[in-house]
């Protein structure tokens, strides 16, 4: 068994790797080539905590098959340990042998990053050259290099509730990439970072709309990233009413999950037919994506395990062909 940490899989495999692994995954997934059982939750009341397993399996050429674990323990903070610890586990899809162990947290926010930047690949203009960045929290740098990597951008304009962490995220990002030769600007709210974007994704938990529908401007894309509970509604009614083309990465998941989708739908402001399809089906011709420059174009992730097992999948040839990892023997 190979065990990978997370600086090591920063070293074997890039964002556009990434966003082609999911852009597989989501095909395959519409292609009915997965099975994704539904997530186990176990309360552990003792300790304050929930454990979470999302399994799936993968058929195809590059067969994959793994259980991520992510757990939540808000207490581990006073512990000086992570409250959301997650770790991906591999099998071997022939012998059902575990494989690999990886680092779940990052893992996550790779997929979840790839997944944004391949709907904003298919989905955006392809001269876009102004985004904006809403909310600055643990998935915000995967999000950002998403943007970067499928599009030549000249500004990313990013807005926080804690305007002091946005100006050193901007800071560090800055740094970070600065090889894409994209601007980096904090600014003060979200009108501000929406006014004339051409990619805005939304990157929060929040109750409520993170910015104004009437501030989007035609032929924009929109990415609706961190809300992933009927209660979170982070995309405003209004741009989802607007929108010319809504894609999810999954129906049953968006549907079941997302507040922001589902909200609009339960208080009649759209139809269900107003809600196209999954992103597998745009990349199968299946369901047609933008169809002109002025369309306005919205992307709903929240998340399913066939992302998670067939970029770790992926991840782990790599690492075996460059020799990176440390084997254990069981």
């Amino acid at each position: 068994m190979i065990v990978l940490t997370k600086k090591e899989m920063q070293t074997v495999f890039t964002m556009e790797e990434a966003i082609q692994a999911d852009k597989e995954a989501l095909r395959l997934f519409s292609q009915g080539k997965s099975t994704v059982p539904l997530r186990t939750n176990i309360d552990v009341p003792e300790h304050g905590g929930q454990s979470l397993y999302m399994p799936a399996y993968v058929a195809g050429d590059n067969q994959a098959l793994g259980v991520k674990i992510v757990s939540i323990y808000p207490g581990n903070i006073e512990k000086n340990l992570p409250s959301v610890p997650a770790t991906m586990v591999l099998l071997n899809a022939e012998t059902g042998i575990v494989e690999a162990m990886m680092d779940g947290t990052y893992l996550t926010q790779l997929r979840t990053g790839a997944v944004q930047g391949a709907a904003t690949d298919i989905l955006a203009r392809k001269d876009a050259k102004i985004a904006a960045l809403i909310g600055t929290g643990g998935q915000a740098i995967s999000q950002l290099e998403a943007m970067l990597t499928v599009r030549s951008l000249d500004e990313v304009r990013i807005v926080d509730i804690d305007k002091e962490r946005c100006e050193q995220f901007v800071k560090e990002m800055s740094e970070q990439f600065a090889h894409f030769n994209t601007k980096l600007i904090a600014v003060d709210n979200s009108e501000e970072a929406v006014k004339g974007a051409d990619i805005i994704t939304s990157v929060t938990t929040s109750r409520r709309a993170t910015f104004s529908g009437e501030h989007v401007k035609n032929g924009a894309h929109v990415n609706g990233v961190g809300a992933y509970t009927p209660e979170m509604h982070e995309l405003p009614s209004e741009i989802i009413v607007r929108a010319d083309k809504v894609i999810f990465d999954t129906m049953e998941g968006v549907l079941a999950e997302a507040g922001d989708i589902i909200t609009p739908l339960k208080e009649g402001l759209v139809e269900r037919s107003h809600y196209q399809g999954d992103l597998g089906e745009v990349m199968l011709g299946k369901i047609l994506g933008r169809e002109n420059e002025e369309d306005i174009t919205v992307f709903k992730t929240v998340g399913t395990a066939v992302l998670d097992v067939v970029t770790a999948e992926k991840i782990l040839v790599k690492a075996k062909k460059l020799g990176v990892g440390t084997q254990i023997a069981l």
